[in-house]
């Protein structure tokens, strides 16, 4: 029994008698070898043009090593401290952080450590940089309790020491309370005050806003679209070079152009006022506010919610409306009940994209918006830039990330990535 069950495997060789299973496990192997070896410069690409920096940006929005790199002696010295006692630290809390700064001032890390403290109460950066040109002049043999406080008087504050204490950890949530209008003070987490919070108000606004510029896109899209699919091929490949021409021009120049078509003595104001429908002293407020905003990135993303339309419109049968014409069913039926059923999977592919697009948006907002159409990605963009908070900016852009994601999960459960195609 036992041969004949292992006779047909031995015949099973090639021909340089090697057992035909190795030798197609390992032509196999050779083949995911060489798949793997040609995507090999686009993998690495990707890893570092796209999972390296959302990796650092994940890292920087709780990383918070500089307060114990440049205070090591301090934090050691805080952890024994009761921030909630209403007592100031002891002699060998100050005493520590002399010998700290001694270090501090000489390498020139102290002026970033206040900048970065800074970021969570004000005054710290003026009072890190002033008592880094009185540390060395310090007496060793006098309390060094005495002559911090007679250097600045911030250091007899308890606010001061309960914020070196609270951000002493390596890592921390500061940044990711900031992003939701929060701070962690003595009695836990609370919100700020009504009049500086500013980022949930901006997440809002960001959503509606990219909902409003998706919806008016797929409202001018869609006809866009239809025609194009329904004429013939020379006519619509002449149209489409009519969609693809924004591409062909700066960013820049088309919002610096709507500056100027939607400003109050701009063209459109003038048309309207020439033609009668509005008075001179009536002109419209289109620019550096929210309709500005949706005017004209509704025009820059248009393209990116017709294409996906046209190459899905264009795999429609013309036939299916004309059987459903010829059962009885009039224009709009025909229209409602065959073909928009069909046209689903183009405005999902292309809403999705719209959408995407929109909220990351930043150049136009902060060119035609003002004060109340921008967007969350002109604060991340400020903060990078300017204020150089990059782990606040770090934190926003991470729940950005995490709020898009969101929403695409929520899409799928509604509507099904399935349904989302591309012709």
């Amino acid at each position: 029994m036992f041969m004949s069950e292992t006779a047909p495997e031995q015949l099973l060789t090639t021909h340089d008698g090697r057992s035909l299973k190795v030798s197609l496990a390992r032509a196999l192997r050779r083949e995911k070898l060489r798949a793997l070896f040609l995507i090999a410069p686009l993998l690495i690409f990707v890893l570092l043009t796209f999972v390296a920096p959302i990796a650092d940006m994940l890292f920087r929005s709780v990383e918070n090593g500089i307060v114990e790199d440049t205070l090591p002696q301090t934090v050691n010295a805080l952890a024994s401290w009761d921030s909630g006692s209403g007592e100031l630290p002891g002699e060998p809390v100050y005493a520590a952080l002399h010998s700290d700064l001694l270090v501090a001032v000489k390498e020139k890390t102290h002026t970033r450590l206040g900048s970065r403290l800074n970021y969570e109460q004000t005054g710290i950066s003026s009072l890190f940089r002033k008592t880094g040109r009185r540390v060395k002049r310090m007496d060793d043999a006098a309390p060094f309790k005495e002559q911090f406080i007679a250097a600045d008087d911030k250091w007899a504050d308890l606010s001061t020491w309960q914020t070196l204490k609270q951000f002493s950890p390596r890592y921390t949530d500061g940044y990711f309370l900031a992003a939701v209008d929060a701070e962690r003070g003595p009695d836990g987490i609370e919100m700020k005050p009504a009049d500086e919070q500013v980022y949930i108000y901006l997440f809002g606004r960001t959503l509606l806003l990219s909902v409003a510029i998706t919806i008016s896109c797929l409202i001018l899209g869609y006809p866009i679209a239809y025609l194009l699919a329904a004429l013939p091929l020379r006519t619509s490949n002449l149209l489409m070079i009519l969609v693809l021409l924004p591409f062909w021009t700066s960013l820049l120049v088309r919002t610096s152009a709507w500056k100027v078509l939607l400003q109050q003595q701009g063209v459109i104001n003038d048309f309207l006022v020439w033609i009668g429908l509005i008075s001179n002293a009536n002109r419209l407020v289109m620019i550096n506010n929210q309709t500005g905003t949706i005017i004209a990135m509704t025009h820059i993303l248009l393209p990116f919610m017709i294409l996906p339309l046209y190459s899905v419109m264009k795999t429609i049968s013309p036939s299916y409306v004309r059987a459903a014409k010829s059962l009885g069913a009039n224009d709009w039926t025909a229209f409602w009940r065959v073909y928009f059923p069909q046209s689903v999977p183009g405005i999902g592919a292309g809403a999705v994209l719209v959408f995407i697009l929109a909220i990351g948006y930043y150049i136009t907002p902060e060119l035609v918006g003002g004060t109340s159409g921008i967007f969350i990605s002109n604060r991340i963009a400020y903060h990078i830039s300017s204020s150089l908070n990059w782990g606040l900016a770090a934190a926003l852009g991470t729940m950005l990330l995490a709020a898009v994601m969101i929403l695409f999960v929520v899409y799928d459960k509604i509507v099904g990535i399935d349904n989302v195609k591309l012709g």
